[in-house]
């Protein structure tokens, strides 16, 4: 990284920088009060050393002139403008250290010397999402009822003593990977994190900051639970076992399952080609002017399986595939007359774990072929992938996740790769017309309302 510039800061330098922003692209502020007790702890704890390491800062330097407009480094230089260092990696601990130091300012400890006309911007920054606000102000009052544990060395030593390294960037994209290639091998993070960090930079030359700035709320609006596991419950596993690959575990190792081509690829791949037209045919509809006056946008044509489009694409796609799911579950809820699924949530075993990766087996093999074939026979293939799915479970009298990606992936217990075949179908009948083998035997405990429904059609003999 030829812009790479990197040196140890103070915590004090780092409160006294006044033009550090948080971009649109961070997500919110969402440390807890553990997280900061642990802060305070490790602070209290190494009070006595000569040097404390709390962390690692990475920040884009770029430049804007007095109407906030991008300008270039050689024009800084020659007609003036601002400074800016966006925060590309550690936010969290950046802004609970100046929580920190105005609780201290605020304080008892106030007439400290060090502390008396200390001023930091920091505390000034501003805060939008509700998820933030909520978090700065109970971390506030937390580390409020901690600052009686420090005294004038401990605070002597927090402001020249406790350090961290500062990256400097003048290019967003190596930024974003040194963001990338820190965070991999960290533990704070989810996968999904940085995915959204790796799609948000690819959206840099390709987008407006309002559409970068309205993506990154429509992401922030799905919790993290929810988007963990969507990714590591359906669309990783999906995409992997329709390919033939394992899918035990999503972690950071395994994004790049989740990455593919830019719209503005510049290589003539003709694989691309395809992906590129889709792209700007969608693009260039939705900003038709008979569109604009009807309002009957189109969405871009996902396929699960298909070569990811990075950018914009990927987070509409997330989107789209965290409601295609949600309906699905809502409808097999409310559809009590389908008697496959009632016996899904019912059956006696229903509870233990091994039955729950059986029934995600069910899920994912369901969602793959709506995905590709909508509801068009619908009420035949949930029976078909019942059967399939709820074989592994009468077979195996104990269950776990590797039990299920073997047979997902047809190396054990199975005579058929469901999600192979979904991927390689062209029509409904295709899936229908798969031949699924007839059992004999029943391995599995509480499972007797899953013979029945095996027996009533056809696939079950005593």
């Amino acid at each position: 990284m030829a812009n790479l510039d990197t040196k140890t800061i103070k915590v004090k330098e780092l409160l006294q920088k006044g033009n550090l922003h948080i971009p649109h692209y961070q997500r919110p502020y969402k440390w807890t009060e553990k997280n900061v007790n642990q802060l305070i702890d490790d602070i209290l704890l190494h009070k006595a050393k000569s040097a404390y390491r709390i962390g690692t800062l990475v920040v884009h330097l770029h430049w804007q002139n007095s109407n906030k407009e991008e300008i270039t480094e050689k024009e800084f230089d020659e007609k003036g403008g601002n400074k800016i260092l966006d925060i590309v990696d550690g936010q969290q601990r950046t802004i609970t250290l100046a929580l920190i130091i105005h609780a201290l300012t605020n304080s008892e400890h106030k007439g400290i010397k060090e502390l008396a006309d200390f001023k930091t911007n920091l505390i000034n920054l501003p805060f939008s999402n509700d998820i933030s606000k909520a978090n700065i102000q109970n971390n506030y009052k937390a580390i409020e009822r901690r600052t009686n544990e420090f005294d004038e060395d401990t605070i002597l030593f927090f402001f020249n003593k406790c350090e961290l390294v500062e990256v400097i960037l003048a290019d967003i994209s190596e930024a974003f990977q040194f963001f990338d290639s820190q965070n991999a091998r960290g533990k704070d993070l989810e996968p999904h994190d940085l995915l959204k960090a790796y799609h948000l930079r690819e959206m840099n030359n390709s987008s407006t900051e309002e559409e970068r700035r309205q993506t990154v709320e429509n992401w922030e609006e799905m919790d993290t639970n929810t988007l963990s596991k969507l990714f590591a419950l359906y669309l990783y596993r999906i995409r992997n076992w329709s390919k033939g690959r394992s899918a035990r575990y999503f972690t950071k190792n395994e994004v790049d399952i989740f990455k593919g081509v830019s719209p503005e690829i510049q290589e003539d791949y003709p694989f691309a080609k395809i992906y590129r037209i889709a792209h700007y045919y969608t693009e260039n509809y939705n900003q038709a002017y008979n569109s604009k006056m009807d309002k009957n946008n189109t969405g871009y044509p996902f396929q699960i399986d298909q070569t990811i489009i990075n950018g914009k694409r990927f987070f509409e796609m997330v989107a789209y595939y965290n409601k295609l799911i949600g309906n699905m579950k809502a409808n097999m809820k409310a559809n009590t007359e389908i008697q496959t699924l009632n016996t899904i949530k019912n059956y006696a075993g229903n509870y233990r774990t091994g039955d729950k990766y059986v029934r995600n087996l069910f899920y994912c093999g369901l969602i793959y072929y709506i995905d590709k074939f909508g509801e068009n026979e619908l009420p035949k293939a949930i029976d078909k992938i019942f059967i399939w799915a709820y074989t592994l479970r009468l077979k195996l009298y104990s269950i776990g996740l590797d039990s299920v990606d073997n047979y997902a992936l047809n190396k054990a217990h199975s005579q058929v790769q469901l999600f192979q075949k979904i991927r390689e179908a062209v029509c409904p009948s295709d899936i229908l017309n798969i031949k699924l083998e007839i059992l004999k035997e029943n391995r599995s405990s509480k499972t007797e309302e899953i013979v029945k429904l095996f027996e009533k059609m056809k696939y079950y003999e005593r």
